[in-house]
């Protein structure tokens, strides 16, 4: 059986704080002061227009140095345009100029997170939190981390004392569902997911995730509907289709789960995982060479993804391309020596081309990687046969 990767959409919340106009038309009057410049650059950055935006909010620090607001300010655009280094460096100075700056703790937070680097991501929460014991959102962002940590307890607990703090916030619903999904706890995802919906009926994310919760319960039509759904309301989620598409693939739909792969490709045409999944779809269906080419893509994409590897050489394997297929099985096991079902495959090819010492090899070493049980007596069974 093919591996079908999914993914789990987190929302991120980052505030932008709008001090109270001096007066209204700040974008179209010249401005004079370093509150005329923020001020205008937040209409710059609410417009999308980033980089006049850092311009004013520069203009404003520049003639007002001690303005932590706009330093603040700055360092959201720079986080909505991905410069995270920059934003932390704006978030920081913020923090030095006003050290009780909760938002600005909370905020580069977020973009440490989005570093990867989460114990600082958890100490500038923390912070937060102490400073302001009442912020919700604090809490929510600090559950964000300690689920990207797999701490699903803790993040958890935050999304919960998120709830406590406020009953509406439907994001700390709909990310708790997202944990309980990450533990397999199916039902209580599906009715934290659903009471997201039921405060915010527009929220594609939280079709979205019910949707993976019902398929992870076997509930494909409910998945389906969820999904749909979620693409009604953003027609440009490319993650819905892709979700869509795999739970057709389960049902044996192929046609359908191509259809939504290819559009999840059109939305985003980096999306390594949906090529891979269209891919594993085409190899079902026979059509090897599609198979090969979208896995091929896949590793162009992302050269270290094993699966993408393991999935092409089994379709090597499938045409009889047994060499192939081992040098793909090899690369696999390179990038993650503990893929068992790797070692197991190239086993099995090996065996085709008779050279059955390295496949009692792999045999072996799939014996001391695996306690799957399944895949435990196929392998005892192989063994047996080349006895």
């Amino acid at each position: 059986m093919n591996v079908l990767k999914r993914l789990l959409a987190i929302i991120l919340a980052i505030s932008l704080v709008i001090p109270v106009f001096s007066s209204l038309g700040c974008e179209s009057s010249a401005p004079k002061t370093a509150k005329d410049y923020n001020n205008r650059g937040i209409v710059y950055a609410y417009k999308g227009q980033y980089d006049l935006a850092i311009a004013d909010y520069s203009k404003a620090i520049k003639l007002d140095p001690q303005y932590a607001l706009t330093y603040y300010n700055r360092g959201i655009t720079y986080c909505d345009k991905g410069q995270y280094d920059l934003a932390i460096a704006d978030y920081s100075k913020a923090i030095e100029l006003d050290p009780q700056f909760v938002l600005a703790y909370n905020n580069r937070g977020i973009a440490y997170t989005h570093k990867g680097q989460y114990d600082l991501a958890i100490a500038d929460c923390s912070k937060a939190i102490e400073l302001e014991p009442e912020d919700a959102e604090a809490y929510y962002n600090r559950g964000i981390v300690y689920d990207d940590k797999g701490q699903y307890d803790l993040a958890i607990a935050d999304y919960s004392k998120a709830i406590e703090l406020d009953p509406q916030y439907a994001f700390a619903y709909n990310n708790r569902g997202i944990t309980y999904t990450h533990k397999g706890q199916y039902d209580l995802a599906i009715a934290d997911c659903s009471k997201a919906i039921e405060l915010d009926p527009e929220d594609a994310f939280a079709y979205n995730n019910r949707g993976m919760a019902y398929a992870y319960k076997g509930q494909y039509d409910l998945a389906i509907a969820d999904y749909s759904k979620a693409i009604k309301l953003d027609p440009q989620y490319a993650l819905a289709y892709y979700n869509r598409g795999t739970t057709y693939a389960y049902k044996g739909q192929y046609d359908l789960a191509i259809a939504d792969y290819s559009k999840a490709i059109e939305l985003d045409p980096q999306y390594a995982a949906a090529y891979n999944n269209r891919g594993n779809v085409y190899d079902d269906k026979g059509q090897y060479d599609l198979a090969i080419a979208d896995y091929s893509k896949a590793i162009m994409l992302e050269p270290e993804d094993a699966f993408a590897y393991f999935n092409r050489g089994n379709t090597y394997a499938h045409k009889g391309q047994y060499d192939l297929a081992i040098a793909d099985y090899s690369k696999a096991i390179e990038l993650d020596p503990q893929y068992a079902s790797a070692y197991f495959n190239r086993g099995n090819t090996y065996a085709h081309k008779g050279q059955y010492d390295l496949a009692i090899a792999d045999y072996n070493k799939v014996l001391q990687l695996t306690t799957d049980t399944e895949l435990i007596q196929w392998t005892k069974e192989r063994l047996a046969s080349l006895e």
